[in-house]
């Protein structure tokens, strides 16, 4: 796991001083070691720099960037079959000066050339630079696990593994894209190909960009889609034969994620995922893993004495820790650094401090997720197309309930509080009653904020195109299957995994995703929803699994998820440090949101729409992010 940063400048205005700042800025993500390479010709300069944290031969010899014949490589990542295609390639006379996956994979695409992506397992970002073809490939694994940012204006195109880089280029512009900061508003994180800036994008997972250096011209190409194996037709297969299959899948995906020259530990929940990671790879140990958890104070939230419980019957040497709200108090200001962006997601906070403790003991963390997008963990997948269809019935008296709106919003109505939150739930029931299509009722069941709202608030106009509207892509009739192919191009990626990488990187500790191994998903896209939700119990065929490792009896409690009691901190001891950001004069002084608005949301809450919590702290965290880097 590493950090790459580059440039290709057609202005001649970089240069190397400039390109070792930009690397020094991801000095958290490999501490071990560092290289930079920068070339200038008549037309352009290039720079290449790399951050390392040794995992994979551990001797200088990994050093990047490395050179072979015409090419020159830069990588964060890994590649965990690598020593299956070495193996190939020797076969084909190559030689071999280091124990590493990086010189692996630079001699296979000397072979095969770009299509030697194909026949990688693994987490990526590489970059090749091709001086033959005068060409530069960048390339971002399947699922989107190693994070491949860019930025492209007047003849400078940046790249990085975070965007903290783009800042140490004196010609990077900050201009706030107003699609994205609404992306963030309406979901909590910002949707690919969007991040904050102008001109700046992420590279989507699963694509790679072919850029030309002779004709200045970048070429975006898609070389995986979950989609097209939820097109396939689905498979006539017994759940007893699916199982068998599924747990081949699982122990091949686990093991190779073990492959390392440092300690590996794994995180472990009181849930089903991270269960039968450990599980599966204890079963064959003869090692003891180690595991670790954070808990909470407050029992809604705590799931320690499950994941407890879990590492006795499994036999794992177990490291638990109960997060306070001082550990929040002394994490959060660090979230603007850390996430660079505005990220919403709060169970950032015990994400980063379950990668310090385990940072102690271990180099390589494995963490579960991925499971829920895969198998069908989360209720929306069910909850979803059952709206979707109550909605079709009730259309037919759509013109009427629209007529009857005002008597649910009488300002009389709300303040009886027939039910908790409400006016949230009026607005949302006629938000979705309004939809016309599976895509806009699951894409509004995302939403903190509505479009209406986020126009007042940033007082923009703005227009939001992402993978959320691709769901007409999967063609077949099956509801679910849609919804979970989007989960896994959208929420997945750019909150999930976003989450795990910069939380493990912020302490150099590299975390590993094993249910992401694209043969996992390629199998189980093709199975029936019949299979996957069974008995009213989702994840089905995963919990059949890990049944035999883990009693019923002890494992299959309610899903608490992953998440912090953050109503319950900002009620007793984080208010006045919210208030801090969120007063007249903070909110005026970044000079983007619009303070009357969040003085509404700010009093709501205070008259019990506890749900605004959500919303209040999206605002808190852009405030923090915009002073940081604006």
């Amino acid at each position: 796991m590493c950090g790459l940063v580059g440039f290709i400048d057609y202005n001649k205005k970089s240069n190397e001083e400039i390109l070792k700042k930009m690397n020094e800025s991801l000095y958290h993500r490999g501490p071990d070691d560092e290289g930079q390479n920068f070339y200038e010709n008549t037309s352009f300069q290039i720079g290449l720099a790399h951050r390392r944290l040794s995992i994979l031969d551990l001797s200088k010899r990994g050093r990047q960037p490395m050179q072979f014949d015409h090419l020159e490589i830069v990588y964060n990542g890994e590649v965990y079959n690598f020593k299956e295609i070495r193996e190939e390639l020797e076969n084909d006379k190559y030689i071999f000066e280091s124990d590493s996956d990086t010189e692996v994979i630079l001699k296979a695409y000397h072979k095969w050339g770009i299509d030697f992506v194909q026949r990688l397992i693994g987490m990526f970002s590489i970059v090749i630079y091709d001086k033959r073809k005068s060409k530069i490939f960048m390339i971002r694994d399947r699922a989107g696990v190693k994070p491949f940012y860019y930025y492209e204006k007047d003849n400078l195109f940046l790249f990085s593994s975070e965007l903290k880089a783009f800042h140490e280029h004196p010609n990077f512009i900050k201009e706030i894209d107003y699609n994205g900061l609404a992306s963030f508003f309406r979901y909590g994180y910002i949707t690919a190909p969007y991040t904050i800036f102008k001109y700046t994008y992420k590279l989507e997972a699963g694509h790679y960009i072919e850029y030309d250096l002779d004709l200045n011209k970048k070429t975006i190409h898609k070389y995986w889609d979950v989609y097209e194996f939820y097109n396939k037709p689905k498979l006539n297969i017994s759940e007893d034969k699916a199982i068998e299959k599924i747990e081949e899948l699982l122990e091949s995906a686990f093991s190779y994620r073990m492959v390392s020259d440092v300690p590996v530990g794994v995180f472990l929940s009181g849930g089903y995922d991270s269960a039968a990671v450990t599980a599966l790879l204890q079963k064959n140990s003869d090692k003891k893993l180690k595991t670790f958890t954070i808990g909470f104070e407050s029992k809604e939230f705590n799931e320690a004495d499950l994941a407890k419980k879990n590492s006795e019957i499994l036999g794992t040497e177990h490291h638990e820790y109960i997060a306070t709200v001082q550990d929040a108090i002394d994490i959060i200001p660090k979230l603007a650094d850390i996430y660079d962006e505005p990220f919403g997601d709060s169970s950032a906070i015990p994400t980063i401090l379950v990668s310090q403790i385990a940072k102690k003991e271990v180099s390589v963390a494995l963490s579960a997720d991925g499971s829920d997008e895969i198998f069908g963990g989360y209720n929306k997948y069910y909850t979803v197309p059952l709206l979707y269809n109550k909605f079709l019935t009730l259309s037919k008296y759509k013109s009427i309930l629209n007529y009857i709106r005002p008597v649910f919003q009488n300002t009389v109505i709300n303040k009886l509080n027939l039910l908790p939150n409400y006016r949230n739930k009026v607005n949302k029931f006629y938000d979705m009653l309004n939809k016309n299509s599976l895509e806009e009722i699951f894409n509004r069941s995302n939403y903190y904020l509505n479009d209406e709202e986020i126009k007042i608030l940033i007082k923009k106009d703005f227009k939001i195109s992402n993978n959320f509207n691709t769901m007409e892509c999967i063609k077949n009739n099956d509801t679910t299957s849609k919804i979970l192919g989007v989960d896994y191009k959208t929420y997945m990626v750019d909150d999930i995994l976003t989450k795990v990488d910069r939380a493990t990187m912020s302490v150099s500790l590299e975390g590993r995703e094993p249910f992401l191994d694209h043969r996992i998903v390629e199998f189980v896209a093709q199975l029936p929803i019949s299979l996957k939700y069974k008995d009213n119990t989702p994840k089905y065929l995963l919990k059949q699994i890990v049944h035999k490792y883990i009693p019923k009896e002890i494992i299959d409690k309610p899903k608490k998820g992953f998440s912090i009691p953050i109503k319950e901190w900002y009620d007793t001891r984080l208010k006045d440090y919210f208030m801090d950001n969120l007063s007249q004069e903070a909110i005026e002084e970044v000079g983007i949101l619009d303070f009357m608005f969040v003085k509404e949301i700010l009093q709501r809450y205070e008259n019990g729409e506890t749900f605004l919590i959500k919303n209040i702290w999206f605002i808190f965290i852009f405030q923090q992010w915009a002073k940081r880097w604006l």
